[in-house]
C-alpha cells in the first residue's frame, strides 16, 4: 500500500499543475470571450430551472430541474463537508478563497461544457423499452469527436475510459470512504459492515437508469441542501460577529498563509492555492465534464438553455455551500483545534511523523524506536505518533486521559510496549481532525453554546450519508454513459455491477490513498476536456449569440402553459 501511495503522489505532483493552470486559464479566457456571461445570465438560469420553460414535446429523458438536480447531486456532496475540510487542514483558511475563484471562472467553464452537450448529443429511440439504458447519450466524448471531427475520437475514447474510470473513485469510493469513516467516528461501526449497507442502496436506485435516478435526486438534492443549509447558518448567526474576521482571515490568508494544520501550507502561497483549485474542483466539477453528461438527458432543443442552467452549479455548490463550511471552521476554530479520539497504531490515518506546525510534518524513515516518557516523545520536534499526517503531543493509554503512556514504539511493526513489558494495542490522544469528522467538530463546537452540540455531529453525519449516496448514484449514470460510448448498450449492466462492488470497496480503504486517486483521475479528464472547450470556444459564441437573439423561451413557456392545461405535466 505504501508502495501504491508513493507511485499516485508521484503521478498526482506531475498532473497538478497542469490541472491548475488549465483549469484557471480555460475559466477565464471563457468567461471573457462570452462577455461575463455567468453574472450577466445567471438570472435567466434561476428562471429556467424552474421550469416553466419547460416543453414535454422536446427530446430527452427528464426535466430541467431534474437534470439540475441529478447534476447537484454529484456535485454537492462530500466535497462540500469533507473537502472544504481538507483543504483547510492542509492548506490553511486560505484555500478557501482560490475555492471561490475556481468557482467563478468554474460558472463559465460549466456553461460552455454543458451547452456543447447539448448541442453534440447522441438522441435514439427506445425500441427495446429498456429504460434503464436510456433514450439520450452525451457529453464531452461526443463533443470532441462530433465538434473536433472524427481525427479526435481516440482523446474522445481516451476521455469517456478516464471518467469511467473516475467513477468508480472520485464518484463512488471516495463517497463510500467519507461516509463509512463518519459512522466509525459517531458509532464504532466496521466501514465493511457500512460499505455494504451503502452498497445496496446505491444499487436499488441505479438498477432503474436515468428516470429513476432523477426522481430520486430531484427529493434527496434540495432536502439535503436544506438540512445541512440550515445547520452551519444556525451557527453563522449565532456567531455573526465573527464573520467579518473570518473573512479577513480567508483573504489575508490566500496569499499570505500561515496556519496549515498539517503544517505543509504555512508560508507556502502556491500550495495553498493548489487545494484551493483541487477541492474546488472536486467539489463543483466545473471542467470536468461529468456534469455535462447529465444535463445532456434534459427535455429541450435549445442547448443554451441547459447552459444557462448549469450556472446554478458552481454557484449554489461552492460559493454557497462550501463557504458556509469553511466559514463554521474558521469561525469555530476547529480547524486547528484537537478533540479526543481512540486509535490503534495500524490505523491508515495514524503514521510516525517528525517536525512541527510550524515547518511542517513529514513522514519518519528511520528505524529507531521511539521513545516515550509521560506520554511524551523524548526528542524535540523528533519522530512522534502522528494521526492525520499531524504529531500527537501526548499519548494515553486509557480513555480518560489519565494515565500517559510510556514505553517504546517500533516505527516498522508499529509495535508498542510499554515500561512494564505489556503490548499496548489502543491509544487515546486529543488530535486534528480532517475530512468530514473535522467538519463535524465544527459543528459541535458551533451548536454547543446552544446545548446542540450533540445534534451537530447528527446533521453532518445525515448530510454526508445522504450527500455521499446521492453523488454516488448520479456518477453511476456518469460512468454508464461512458460505457455505453465506448462498448455499446450491452457493458452499462456489468459497469453497474462494479460500480456497486467498487463502492463497497473504496469504504475499507485508507481514506489519504482514496483521496489521491480521486485527483489523479481529476486531472486525467479535466486536461482534454478543457482543451476542447477552447478550441470550440467560437461554437459556443455562435450558439450564445444566436439563442439570446432568438429568445426561443418565450415560446416555450406559452407551450409549456399548454401541456399544463392539458393535463400533460
Amino acid at each position: 500500500m505504501e508502495l501504491l501511495a508513493e507511485i499516485i503522489d508521484a503521478i498526482n505532483n506531475v498532473l497538478r499543475w497542469p490541472l491548475v493552470v488549465g483549469l484557471l486559464g480555460t475559466g477565464l479566457f471563457l468567461t471573457i470571450r462570452l462577455g461575463f456571461i455567468q453574472f450577466r445570465r445567471l438570472g435567466h438560469g434561476m428562471a429556467v430551472a424552474t421550469g416553466r420553460y419547460d416543453d414535454p414535446d422536446e427530446p430527452g429523458d427528464v426535466s430541467h430541474f431534474q437534470a439540475l438536480t441529478t447534476a447537484l447531486s454529484a456535485t454537492v456532496g462530500v466535497g462540500n463537508i469533507a473537502g472544504v475540510a481538507l483543504a483547510i487542514h492542509i492548506g490553511g483558511p486560505g484555500a478557501l478563497f482560490w475555492m471561490w475563484v475556481t468557482a467563478l471562472l468554474g460558472m463559465a467553464t460549466k456553461y460552455s461544457e454543458v451547452t456543447l452537450a447539448q448541442q453534440y448529443r447522441d438522441v435514439h429511440e427506445d425500441k427495446d423499452g429498456k429504460k434503464w439504458e436510456g433514450s439520450v447519450s452525451g457529453g464531452p466524448m461526443y463533443y470532441i469527436e462530433r465538434g473536433l471531427g472524427r481525427k479526435w475520437k481516440p482523446v474522445a475514447m481516451f476521455f469517456a475510459f478516464a471518467l469511467m474510470v473516475t467513477s468508480f473513485m472520485t464518484g463512488n469510493a471516495v463517497q463510500a470512504n467519507t461516509v463509512a469513516t463518519q459512522v466509525f467516528d459517531s458509532f464504532g461501526i466496521t466501514p465493511w459492515i457500512t460499505g455494504l449497507i451503502t452498497a445496496t442502496l446505491v444499487g436499488i436506485v441505479i438498477i432503474g437508469g436515468i428516470s429513476r435516478i432523477g426522481r430520486v435526486t430531484s427529493i434527496i438534492a434540495p432536502v439535503m441542501a436544506a438540512i445541512y443549509v440550515a445547520g452551519a447558518l444556525l451557527i453563522l448567526i449565532l456567531n455573526i460577529g465573527a464573520i467579518p474576521g473570518a473573512f479577513a482571515t480567508i483573504f489575508s490568508e490566500a496569499f499570505n498563509p500561515v496556519s496549515g494544520v498539517a503544517g505543509t501550507g504555512a508560508g507556502v502561497f502556491l500550495l495553498t492555492m493548489l487545494y484551493g483549485v483541487q477541492r474546488g474542483l472536486f467539489s463543483n466539477e466545473a471542467g470536468q465534464g461529468s456534469a455535462p453528461i447529465a444535463h445532456s438527458a434534459a427535455k429541450t432543443d435549445e442547448p443554451v438553455s441547459e447552459g444557462v442552467v448549469a450556472l446554478l452549479e458552481p454557484f449554489i455548490d461552492t460559493i454557497v455551500i462550501c463557504t458556509m463550511t469553511g466559514l463554521v471552521l474558521v469561525i469555530t476554530g476547529a480547524f486547528s483545534a484537537t478533540a479526543p479520539a481512540t486509535f490503534t497504531l495500524d490505523a491508515s490515518n495514524v503514521s510516525i511523523v517528525e517536525g512541527d506546525r510550524e515547518t511542517g510534518f513529514s513522514t519518519y524513515s528511520g528505524a529507531e524506536p521511539l521513545v516515550y516518557n509521560e506520554g511524551m516523545a523524548q526528542i524535540v520536534d523528533g519522530p512522534r505518533v502522528g494521526r492525520f499526517n499531524v504529531g500527537i503531543d501526548t499519548l494515553f493509554v486509557d480513555e480518560a486521559q489519565t494515565v500517559p503512556f510510556s514505553g517504546t514504539i517500533d516505527p516498522d511493526t508499529r509495535a508498542a510496549v510499554d515500561a512494564q513489558g505489556n503490548v499496548v494495542e489502543t491509544f487515546h490522544a486529543n488530535t486534528v481532525r480532517t475530512s468530514a469528522p473535522l467538519t463535524t467538530l465544527g459543528f459541535e463546537r458551533g451548536l454547543a453554546p446552544i446545548g446542540l452540540g450533540g445534534l451537530g455531529r447528527y446533521i453532518v453525519l445525515l448530510s454526508v450519508v445522504l450527500f455521499a449516496i446521492s453523488t454516488s448514484i448520479s456518477w453511476s449514470y456518469y460512468g454508464d454513459r461512458c460505457a455505453n460510448y465506448l462498448f455499446g448498450p450491452k457493458a452499462i449492466l456489468p459497469f453497474k455491477a462494479v460500480f456497486v462492488v467498487m463502492h463497497f470497496v473504496g469504504a475499507v480503504l485508507a481514506v489519504t490513498t482514496i483521496w489521491d486517486l480521486g485527483d489523479v483521475a481529476l486531472s486525467l479528464v479535466t486536461l482534454p476536456n478543457v482543451l476542447a472547450l477552447l478550441l470550440l470556444s467560437g461554437t459556443l459564441v455562435k450558439l450564445t449569440d444566436s439563442y439570446f437573439e432568438r429568445k426561443p423561451w418565450i415560446e416555450n413557456e406559452e407551450a409549456h402553459k399548454r401541456a399544463k392545461a392539458e393535463g400533460r405535466i
